[in-house]
């Protein structure tokens, strides 16, 4: 099959412009863990990685981490490093944004992908094409 590079995505978008926001937030809320995990994400998505369900997921994982998701679950890092956080910090209002705006390209980057898939015919050709 052809490797022809797609059009960037809600979301690579997203990501090319808060990388650095996004890396600052995963570090503060995850530790060094999850700094790593959206390192790997924020390589793939540079790299114009397709929208996959694998990727969707870590996505979602990453908003759940910005959304404090499991931070009330004692098991999970999460909640220690929720526990050393200022909520008075502006950096918490940055989160909230972050989180926010994610959540807005994931559902646009998926609403595209969908648009696409609609549009063409088996082989990736377009009906009219």
């Amino acid at each position: 099959m052809f490797d022809i590079p797609m059009a960037p995505t809600a979301l690579h978008l997203f990501i090319e412009t808060n990388h650095q926001s996004l890396q600052n937030a995963a570090l503060l809320l995850g530790g060094r863990p999850w700094l790593r995990r959206v390192q790997g994400l924020i390589d793939q998505l540079q790299l114009g990685a397709p929208l996959s369900k694998k990727l969707r997921n870590d996505v979602f994982a990453l908003y759940e981490l910005l959304t404090l998701e499991h931070v009330h679950d004692d098991d999970r890092p999460e909640c220690g490093y929720f526990a050393e956080l200022d909520p008075t910090a502006p950096y918490v209002e940055d989160i909230c944004l972050l989180a926010d705006e994610l959540m807005d390209a994931l559902v646009l980057a998926a609403a595209d992908a969908s648009s696409f898939q609609s549009n063409t015919s088996y082989g990736g050709m377009s009906e009219h094409g």
